[in-house]
C-alpha cells in the first residue's frame, strides 16, 4: 500500500493543488455574491450563516470531484485512504481560512475606499464652499450691491444702514461655513432674509417672495447656501419688473423644500456661477436627488433633507 502511495504520490499531489485552487476561487466567487446580495451591513448573522453554508457547499461538491477524479479516472484505490468524513473535516479546516483570507482583505479594501470616498466628499464640499464664497463676491454681484448702497445712501440713510447690515450678515453667513457641510433649514431661512433684503432694495416691487411652512421641518439639514443659489438663479434667468412681476415661493413640508417660481426667460441671462446641475451633484455626495420639474410657466425645484 506504501508503495503505491508513493507511486501516485505526484498524481496526488497534484489533485491537492488543484483542489486547494478550486477552493480559493470558488470562495472569492462566493464573497463576490454575497457582498451583491448579502452585505454585512444588511444583517451579519445571516451574512456568517451564508458563508458557513456557502464553503460547506463548496467542500461537498469538490470532495466529490476530487473522489471521482482520484478513484474513477486515475483508478486509485480506496484501502488505506482516510474516509470521507474525515477528508471533508480537513476540506472545512482549509477552506475556512482561506474565505477568511479574502473576507479580510475584501475588508481593508472597503476601508480603504470609504476613507477615499470620504476625502473626495470633502474636497467636493471645499470646493463647493470656495465656488459658492468667489460666486457671491464676484464684480457683478458686488458692483450691483455698491450702486444700490449708493443711492440708499443719498435717498434714504436709514435704509442705507439696513442694506448695509444685511450685506454684512449674508458675507458673514457665507464665510461661517468653512467648517459646516450641511446646515438647519432653520438657519438657512434666517440667512434668507438678509438676502431676500438686498434684493427688494435692488428690485423693489418687481417680485414676491412667499414663504409656507406645511410641516415644522426646520431643524432638518441641507446644503448651505442652497435655498439662495436658488433664488439667485430666479433673478438671473427670468425678467423681474414692475408690469412682469417675479414670484418666488418656497414651501417646507416633511419631505421636500420646494422652491418655485413663474417662467419669464431674460435674453440677457448670466450663464455663469453655480448652476443648478452642481447643487444636484453636491446633493448625490449624500445620495439624495434635486427633482427638477417644467410645468407650463412654473419652474420648481424640490430639495431633499440631508440626515447625518
Amino acid at each position: 500500500m506504501k508503495e503505491d502511495l508513493w507511486k501516485n504520490f505526484h498524481i496526488q499531489l497534484s489533485a491537492h493543488y488543484v483542489v486547494i485552487l478550486a477552493m480559493c476561487m470558488a470562495d472569492y466567487g462566493l464573497l463576490l455574491l454575497l457582498n451583491k446580495y448579502l452585505p454585512y451591513a444588511k444583517n451579519i448573522f445571516l451574512r456568517v450563516m451564508a458563508d458557513i453554508a456557502g464553503i460547506t457547499v463548496i467542500c461537498l461538491i469538490l470532495l466529490w470531484i476530487f473522489n471521482l477524479l482520484i478513484y474513477d479516472v486515475f483508478l486509485i484505490p480506496q484501502e488505506g485512504l482516510p474516509p470521507f468524513l474525515v477528508k471533508f473535516a480537513f476540506a472545512m479546516t482549509t477552506n475556512i481560512p482561506i474565505l477568511l483570507v479574502f473576507e479580510l482583505i475584501h475588508y481593508f479594501q472597503s476601508e480603504q475606499k470609504a476613507i477615499a470616498a470620504s476625502e473626495k466628499a470633502k474636497r467636493k464640499v471645499l470646493l463647493f464652499q470656495h465656488e459658492t464664497l468667489r460666486s457671491q463676491i464676484n464684480p457683478h454681484f458686488l458692483f450691483n450691491s455698491l450702486n444700490v448702497l449708493s443711492s440708499l445712501i443719498y435717498i434714504n440713510q436709514e435704509n442705507a444702514n439696513k442694506f448695509t447690515k444685511a450685506l454684512s450678515k449674508t458675507y458673514r453667513y457665507v464665510l461661517s461655513l468653512t467648517q459646516q457641510p450641511v446646515v438647519s433649514v432653520a438657519d438657512e431661512l434666517d440667512a434668507l432674509d438678509s438676502y431676500i433684503f438686498l434684493m427688494r432694495m435692488r428690485f423693489e416691487n418687481s417680485f414676491t417672495f412667499t414663504v409656507d411652512k406645511i410641516a415644522n421641518c426646520e431643524h432638518n439639514k441641507i446644503i448651505p447656501l442652497t435655498l439662495q443659489l436658488l433664488i439667485e438663479n430666479a433673478f438671473k434667468h427670468n425678467i423681474a419688473t414692475e408690469d412682469s412681476v417675479l414670484s418666488i415661493k418656497i414651501t417646507i413640508d416633511s419631505d421636500h423644500i420646494t422652491v418655485e417660481n413663474n417662467i419669464q426667460p431674460s435674453n440677457s441671462a448670466d450663464k455663469g456661477g453655480i448652476g443648478l446641475n452642481y447643487i444636484a451633484k453636491q446633493y448625490k455626495i449624500y445620495g439624495k436627488e434635486v427633482i427638477v420639474q417644467h410645468k407650463d410657466h412654473l419652474f420648481t425645484v424640490k430639495i431633499p433633507y440631508i440626515h447625518t
